[in-house]
């Protein structure tokens, strides 16, 4: 499903999704037409002139279904995986369901409207002839699922944020990366404990998680110090403390900067634990941040409830 926003110039826009990481999704609508019931008898015994209506009216479904797009103009394309519909004769009507799945950074509930749409106006095109008293109604999205909302849990984790940097440290620049840590786990629901924010060295990286995880911090994000710079140590330091690896987040975040950036794949990014807390190492430019959130909220929330014994997510 796609929504709109207006532009700087007050313009109705398509929204930008090129920021979202593609994730299996799926939704399903339904509809009715109703009509007489010497009509649905007709039809049940495929003696409407024009042919075999609801294989036709399946046909027309899936194919508005992939043209959606070209139909709603401000829709997004999307790359369909599968599409289905089905029917319910009924005494006087027929009951229409759609499903669409696709594995792309928005959803289908157009897909699946669309497609009970057109499949009912086949119908009513194919009865038209013989049935005057015909109605289309009650079309409406029954569920989807997929995207953020799918993988939202309720816990937050108690959260501390690190900034590695020398001449942000000693004053002489500004921290960004920290703060839009900060501000999207926040918007996300997370206690944000401490931002601290210093040098690149062994010693004081090492204390400040050491301190940390001993305060029962659960979650740690460091920025910076991943690169392969004399002075880049975050990585060394901290992943000789882990207890277990979690090989799944590092991979997740290098592909969606891989996917962004051809120079993603020089940074060493590295996720684990130590005790009970889950640590994140990443690159310390805003961008990498931000790419950050968009892979790790709110599915790395999940780890806490799994560290709980609830298990997997259905």
């Amino acid at each position: 499903m796609d929504f709109t926003h207006l532009d700087e110039h007050g313009h109705v826009a398509m929204v930008d999704v090129s920021h979202k990481p593609g994730t299996q999704r799926s939704a399903t609508a339904s509809g009715s037409i109703s009509m007489r019931p010497e009509t649905i008898l007709l039809l049940s015994g495929e003696a409407i002139p024009k042919g075999n209506v609801l294989t036709a009216a399946k046909i027309a479904g899936i194919q508005a279904a992939k043209q959606t797009a070209h139909l709603i103009p401000l829709c997004h394309q999307l790359n369909l995986s599968w599409v289905d519909i089905s029917f319910a004769v009924l005494e006087d009507r027929i009951a229409i369901s759609a499903t669409a799945r696709t594995r792309e950074s928005t959803g289908v509930e157009m897909e699946a409207l669309t497609a009970v749409s057109v499949a009912a106006l086949t119908i009513y095109d194919m009865c038209k002839a013989l049935d005057s008293t015909m109605e289309i109604g009650s079309i409406r999205l029954e569920g989807k699922t997929g995207g953020k909302k799918q993988l939202a849990v309720e816990y937050r984790p108690r959260t501390s944020i690190l900034v590695l940097s020398d001449s942000i440290a000693a004053g002489k620049g500004c921290d960004r990366s920290g703060n839009v840590l900060r501000e999207g786990l926040e918007s996300a629901g997370c206690t944000i404990e401490e931002l601290r924010i210093i040098a690149d060295t062994k010693e004081e990286i090492g204390a400040a998680v050491e301190e940390w995880v001993a305060g029962g911090v659960e979650l740690i994000v460091t920025s910076g110090g991943t690169g392969l710079g004399p002075r880049d140590v975050t990585v060394d330091t901290l992943q000789p403390m882990f207890t277990r690896k979690l090989p799944g987040i590092e991979q997740a975040l290098f592909n969606w900067g891989q996917g962004k950036t051809k120079t993603a794949m020089l940074s060493r990014l590295a996720a684990g634990m130590i005790g009970d807390s889950l640590l994140i190492c990443l690159p310390g430019s805003p961008g990498a941040a931000a790419d950050a959130l968009e892979v790790l909220v709110p599915a790395v929330f999940h780890a806490f409830a799994m560290l709980k014994g609830e298990g997997h997510q259905p």
